[in-house]
């Protein structure tokens, strides 16, 4: 009997170089699983999706997503962060200013996100 793979990961991906070590701690294939590994969860695909109108605040991101608390914001963003999905500038000023922007990477999934986007104004949102 063959071992099952853990959350629906197809042995057989047509992109065999999508391997990432998850959280989880297991290895995937599935090109899908891969990319909710990075972006999944409550608040991370809000996040990139405020980061692609351009480069923001902290204090700018918590605005736009108030259900949010201040920690799991700081936590999400240093996770994407890691990822490689943003980048955080701190400039050296007096009060210190950090602003959040895409890295290429991120960018990269402005197509998805904003296919996402549209997808929730025609099914979920309209009348």
């Amino acid at each position: 009997m063959r071992n099952r793979l853990p959350f629906g990961n197809h042995e057989n991906s047509s992109h065999p170089n999508v391997t990432i070590v998850s959280k989880l701690n297991y290895k995937t294939k599935c090109p899908v699983t891969a990319t909710l590994q990075l972006i999944g969860g409550r608040w991370k695909t809000i996040i990139l999706y405020t980061l692609t109108h351009g480069t923001k605040r902290f204090g700018e991101i918590a605005v736009r997503i108030p259900e949010i608390s201040r920690k799991v914001l700081t936590e999400q963003l240093k996770e994407l962060e890691s990822d490689g999905l943003i980048v955080r500038e701190q400039f050296k000023e007096i009060p210190p200013r950090v602003e959040y922007s895409l890295t290429d990477l991120g960018k990269s999934l402005s197509p998805v996100i904003g296919e996402l986007e549209k997808w929730g104004i025609e099914n979920v949102l309209a009348d």
